[in-house]
């Protein structure tokens, strides 16, 4: 987390309040979340160094760019189509090598380069999205905030093509 320098993700009118602990309007009314909630979504997909990783709600890009620094391959789709570019081009002035950011609707995932260990949603859907758990390995992990409102952050694990759900705390999320 010290590494990646926050307040190079935020709009330049943020960038005194980069490394308070909330979440900032980045455009396109989205939000780069509080640096606690990256921690910990982080820290539940329990990765080891040589993962590939989806994570679907690219934002500014520093959730990918944290993932960037703990996963061999980090895949990262973005359906603001201005967000994606900006961020694509963000993590590439940053050197990010193993990031790879497009535009699209996240919900289907990213099946030309699937299977995923790991998949991390930065944006909140009203329900799990079967494509998504179809593209995780087994052993693989999921962290997902699900809800209309407000949601209940979940860590998913599948094992032997059964999955497991463990609701984590509460939280609020964009669409």
């Amino acid at each position: 987390m010290l590494k990646v320098e926050r307040h190079l993700f935020v709009p330049a009118e943020n960038q005194s309040s980069a490394y308070a602990d909330q979440p900032l309007p980045i455009g396109e009314g989205q939000t780069i979340s509080q640096p606690y909630i990256v921690a910990l979504m982080t820290e539940l997909l329990d990765l080891k160094g040589g993962e590939k990783v989806l994570e679907v709600g690219t934002g500014s890009g520093y959730q990918a760019a944290i993932l960037g620094e703990l996963a061999q391959e980090v895949y990262s789709i973005e359906i603001v189509e201005k967000l994606a570019s900006s961020s694509r081009d963000l993590l590439s002035r940053l050197a990010y090598k193993n990031i790879t950011v497009k535009a699209g609707d996240g919900y289907a995932g990213w099946p030309e380069v699937a299977p995923f260990d790991a998949i991390i949603i930065t944006c909140a859907p009203d329900h799990i999205p079967k494509p998504l758990l179809e593209q995780l390995k087994d052993g693989g992990r999921m962290v997902v905030p699900v809800g209309v409102y407000s949601q209940e952050l979940k860590k998913i694990t599948k094992r032997s093509g059964k999955i497991e759900t463990i609701n984590v705390v509460p939280v609020v999320f964009v669409p």
